[in-house]
């Protein structure tokens, strides 16, 4: 996504479809395939997937706009947090020991659970929850696609409306990531664009522009009239992001530092590569207990141009996911160049459908 408009850059979901196997009638084998992988599910509109620690900017966000923490504060990680469940974090699960005084970006360098279970303890879940509507998770981007999802702002106010109790364990669950956040593809390349770009509400779009037939050009105003009446979407009216430099940078190098620097989730994914990125991984585990993979990431890190998300459904660990992000960013960039083979033939049903 280009992180100053909203335009769509590439978009896939994969496993795709052919769809010349349907001119005619589909035969029943192909059609077999596609429901067993579920082929037909556009999985970057319409996928809803907890976002795992690829929300902890948001976490972070909150904490520092409402001085709950400081850019200089280090919290100490002790390993399992002493509240609520007493989650532990990641890194006590596998070695038996914490990650001692981190700050914020030094937290999201290593993707610290403990120091976003403290974060989200002390602002709240009713804070936690504005803050992610700010980056306008939860809702339809608009994208001129039918089917798109809305998903869900993990909080008081949809637990409520499912006929739950709010615990503060569901807090420190929501402050990671987890309980019931649950986002698309595309919702969460808007918000990371949105945080590169500046605070900037974007819309994401297909569409650049309507050439009409005398040759004028269709105001982007009435595209999205147009567009939101088909879809039943009312235009956004939410409120405007503010985020002060100090701590927007605070947290921009937390996400350079995890491509970047030594004990970086991704960062020996991005060992020598040529353009800086920041990026942040995430592992969430799905209803059927597996674990879902995420990468976000945006690059030039100084000047951002774009912003790139990859979920793998059952990838096992964001490390993994983040390999796909480095590729589709040195492609952007020209830097695939070596060994590049365009096939130009047609097949005929192809050549049918014109």
């Amino acid at each position: 996504m280009n992180v100053k408009t909203g335009e769509v850059l590439a978009m896939a979901s994969m496993p795709d479809y052919e769809p010349q196997q349907f001119i005619g009638g589909i035969s029943t084998a192909k059609w077999n395939e596609y429901q067993e992988g579920n082929s037909l599910f556009n999985r970057a509109v319409q996928g809803a997937y907890a976002p795992g620690s690829i929300f902890k900017m948001v976490t972070a966000t909150a904490g520092l706009e409402t001085g709950a923490i400081s850019i200089k504060e280090r919290i100490d990680d002790i390993g399992i947090y002493p509240r609520g469940h007493n989650p532990r974090c990641w890194i006590y699960n596998d070695y038996g020991y914490g990650h001692r005084y981190l700050n914020v970006s030094d937290a999201i360098k290593k993707s610290c659970n403990f120091f976003f279970y403290e974060v989200g303890y002390r602002i709240g879940i009713q804070t936690l929850e504005r803050y992610a509507k700010l980056f306008r998770l939860g809702q339809k981007t608009g994208i001129e696609l039918r089917g798109e999802v809305s998903g869900t702002v993990a909080g008081e106010t949809n637990s409520k409306k499912n006929g739950n109790t709010w615990y503060l364990g569901d807090t420190l669950s929501a402050a990671i990531g987890q309980s019931d956040n649950n986002y698309s593809p595309i919702q969460i390349a808007r918000y990371i664009s949105i945080l590169t770009n500046g605070q900037k509400i974007i819309k994401p779009t297909l569409i650049r522009s309507i050439i009409k037939s005398d040759g004028t050009e269709t105001q982007k105003d009435e595209i999205n009239k147009f567009i939101n009446k088909k879809l039943g979407i009312e235009e956004d009216q939410g409120e405007e992001l503010s985020i002060k430099p100090e701590n927007i940078n605070a947290i921009l190098e937390g996400m350079r530092s995890v491509t970047t620097e030594t004990g970086g989730t991704a960062n020996s994914v991005f060992r020598n590569f040529n353009i800086e990125v920041g990026g942040k991984t995430g592992s969430t585990e799905s209803n059927t207990g597996d674990i879902n993979a995420w990468f976000v990431g945006f690059a030039p890190y100084n000047d951002p141009e774009i912003a790139v998300v990859a979920l793998v459904e059952n990838g096992g660990h964001g490390y993994y996911t983040s390999e796909i992000a480095r590729d589709i960013i040195g492609e952007y960039f020209g830097m695939n160049m070596n060994g590049v083979r365009e096939d130009m033939s047609a097949i005929s049903s192809a050549e049918q459908i014109r």
